[in-house]
């Protein structure tokens, strides 16, 4: 999709009879299509194709003469096996930037294994950390994994078109979710491989800082901050106790870290006193970072993200008007562009294969026979 935003021309090649598996994933629906599907699959065009007929296979060769990218997401040697495997398709084209997304990668022992987001959660220590300690491991809330090998191929493929200008050849871009999830581990991986020690999970509370974590107010939640020994002492200030800012049990971060058991209640019944705005309005004259625990309506109607034009409004020729999120990367001479809404399944199958020269009377047979099929 960040393709597509940035003008790629994206063709999603969907299985028949119903396409994407994600076109049934829900409620909620809009229109009988699921609103996850509409979440990310804005700017593509769709191509209902069967590549199990023979005249399938040669339509997807034909879109792979032309290509500059081909991203698949089977498990490793599905298309080795329909014939369109990375040697096979670099035969053909060797220019493709050909993307490999996986749950595992396509080497090591776990390399013929299904994975999913919430498996790639689990497995990479991230559920482990997610959650208070004295509650089970937990989800987090947003498809993490998925996002990160989402944001590492389009790093990937961009990386491999910049190589590809210099050398004039494709490669192979092999991205896991279970490899994305554990580059996010940063510094909880870096205490295990310093100290031989496994962190765990802490509730919203920071292994190294205190207080960085999440307060209740009056009327909700808030984050704060507080990372440098100047934020500590104005810290101290606002809430009204600057004798706890030179006591020795809090005056330095090691200090409030051994004695966080004694900190901790006394800022909490500081903070309880106070609303969200309150809060935010205190720290924010000291030049301490806090914000609020928003809900996901909260943020989606906040200023601040219509102002960076985070939320979107599309035009669907069945559904009406249609909101997404908009465009994180922000290019200023060559920016993305939302501009149409997610395909129903087959909705390009005549304009793909005309491009690809087929005629009219061909296209129908393609219809009536099964090898294209949607639209």
């Amino acid at each position: 999709m960040l393709l597509a935003d940035m003008g790629a021309e994206v063709i999603k090649v969907e299985p028949p009879p119903l396409g994407d598996d994600s076109r049934q994933w829900g409620p909620p629906f809009i229109g009988g299509i699921s609103t996850y599907f509409l979440s990310v699959n804005r700017n593509k065009k769709s191509l209902g194709l069967n590549l199990k007929a023979e005249d399938g296979r040669r339509i997807l060769w034909k879109l792979i003469e032309r290509a500059d990218v081909l991203i698949e997401n089977f498990r490793p040697g599905v298309l080795d096996r329909l014939g369109f495997g990375i040697d096979a398709v670099s035969m053909i084209n060797p220019r493709t930037v050909y993307c490999s997304i996986s749950g595992f990668g396509q080497t090591g022992p776990y390399k013929d294994r299904p994975g999913y987001d919430v498996i790639a959660q689990g497995e990479s220590g991230m559920m482990d950390l997610t959650g208070f300690p004295d509650g089970p491991p937990a989800k987090l809330g947003a498809s993490l994994a998925d996002v990160v090998a989402g944001l590492y191929a389009f790093n990937g493929i961009c990386l491999a078109l910049l190589a590809r200008h210099k050398t004039g050849k494709g490669q192979h871009v092999d991205i896991s979710l279970l490899d994305g999830m554990v580059s996010t581990l940063t510094y909880h991986a870096g205490i295990y491989l310093s100290t031989g020690r496994s962190p765990r999970r802490a509730g919203t509370r920071h292994p190294s800082i205190v207080p960085y974590e999440c307060f209740q107010a009056k009327d909700g939640f808030v984050n704060i901050a507080v990372t440098n020994q100047k934020q500590w002492e104005n810290f101290c200030q606002v809430l009204g106790f600057p004798e706890i800012a030179t006591d020795s049990r809090f005056e330095e971060m090691k200090a409030r870290l051994a004695n966080y058991g004694e900190l901790r209640p006394m800022i909490d019944r500081m903070i309880s006193k106070m609303t969200r705005a309150e809060v935010m309005a205190s720290m924010s004259n000291v030049g301490i970072p806090a914000g609020p625990i928003n809900t996901v309506g909260e943020i989606l109607e906040d200023p601040q993200i219509h102002a960076r034009e985070m939320v979107m409004e599309l035009t669907h020729a069945e559904y009406g008007p249609l909101k997404v999120l908009g465009i994180p990367i922000k290019l200023s001479d060559t920016p993305g562009v939302v501009e149409n809404a997610p395909p129903k399944f087959g909705e390009h199958n005549r304009a793909v294969l005309e491009e690809l020269g087929y005629l009219q009377d061909e296209i129908g047979t393609l219809a009536r026979t099964g090898v294209v099929s949607g639209g």
